[in-house]
């Protein structure tokens, strides 16, 4: 059993930084006894940068209106073979595809995409759509939410992240994204793909104006989801980055690395009924993410061949396989390259 609610909000206060490592870290070695840190070399593709949704704490969408602008797109169907033909041929073996909310894009264009990158390249994992996502195309193609998930899943979708959970408490998803779906629509995306078989992801973007009690709320929604169905293979907490986007655009204290360190930590001694908790170098860089890995992290991510959507918003953190693997050396553990289901395929 995780610890209290009550005991993470305690943690949230205290100034007791090393002693909240420390014990995270123990959770970590029980879950994790054989010492090893793991990553994935994937790619992230943006299909397209249209969006109906208006986030404020987005600063990659383009929003759609009268007729294309020249700053948006959606990329045709050979782009992405070629950026997935590129990823394979770099060692990697997924691809996250995400994109913004165009009504054009329903079920047909993803179920043509999906089965056109399988019948390509039947050894990459598609783990893709966020929750927004496929609610949108869902309501777009006129379908229930069971029957869009089943159709994609059936074309070769394989597993979906978590992207759009944000903060999962409406309170606070009304004042960042009033348009976005709200906490138990992302929930029922979840539950119902679990229901079908598939896999996913939890991630928490914080730092948006939230309470610790918004944060234990977050938690909450997701450990009992877990508890429902073991669905979710790992939870990824990252900090919000507010340059070029509307929130940015107001006085905004960023998370601190120390407030990053605290919330991985509690998210991994709350969510002891997930395996894994990815701490992240793209919205903190890596000398934060090796503390990460003495916080309860057991995973670092991707290698990311690209990645967009955090570059819009200012952030230009970089990384290559040997320098995340000499990363979690130096952490003192063995690095070890995964696939997307936390599977250990590759022990070099």
């Amino acid at each position: 059993m995780g610890i209290t609610r009550q005991q993470g909000l305690d943690y949230f206060a205290s100034d007791d930084l090393i002693g909240l490592g420390m014990e995270a870290d123990a959770l970590r070695r029980r879950l994790h006894p054989e010492g090893v840190v793991t990553y994935i070399i994937d790619r992230n593709i943006n299909y397209t940068n249209f969006c109906t949704e208006y986030c404020t704490f987005c600063a990659f969408y383009r929003p759609l209106k009268g007729k294309l602008s020249a700053e948006g797109y959606i990329l045709d169907d050979e782009t992405i073979f070629e950026k997935i033909r590129e990823t394979v041929e770099m060692g990697g073996t997924g691809i996250l595809m995400q994109g913004g909310l165009h009504p054009d894009l329903k079920i047909d264009w993803f179920e043509r995409l999906f089965s056109g990158i399988k019948q390509r390249f039947p050894q990459v994992w598609l783990h893709c759509l966020s929750s927004s996502e496929i609610l949108a195309i869902a309501e777009y193609s006129e379908l229930s939410l069971h029957d869009t998930i089943m159709r994609l899943r059936d074309a070769g979708l394989d597993s979906i992240p978590g992207g759009g959970a944000e903060i999962l408490d409406d309170e606070v998803r009304f004042k960042i994204a009033r348009l976005k779906c709200r906490t138990e629509d992302w929930l029922s995306v979840h539950r119902t793909a679990h229901a079908l078989g598939m896999r996913t992801t939890a991630t928490m973007m914080f730092g948006v104006g939230e309470t610790f009690e918004h944060r234990m709320n977050h938690f909450e929604h997701v450990r009992r989801l877990q508890e429902e169905t073991g669905g979710f293979t790992a939870f990824i907490p990252w900090s919000f980055q507010p340059h070029n986007t509307a929130l940015g655009g107001r006085k905004w204290d960023e998370a601190t690395s120390v407030e990053y360190l605290k919330t991985l930590a509690i998210a991994r001694l709350y969510l002891d009924n997930i395996e894994n908790v990815q701490a992240s170098w793209v919205t903190q860089g890596l000398k934060v993410l090796q503390l990460g890995l003495r916080f309860g992290g057991n995973d670092v991510g991707s290698v990311m061949l690209e990645e967009n959507v955090v570059k819009a918003a200012g952030t230009a953190n970089s990384t290559t396989e040997e320098e995340l693997r000499q990363i979690i050396r130096g952490a003192g553990f063995k690095p070890v390259q995964r696939d997307t289901l936390y599977r250990t395929m590759f022990l070099n």
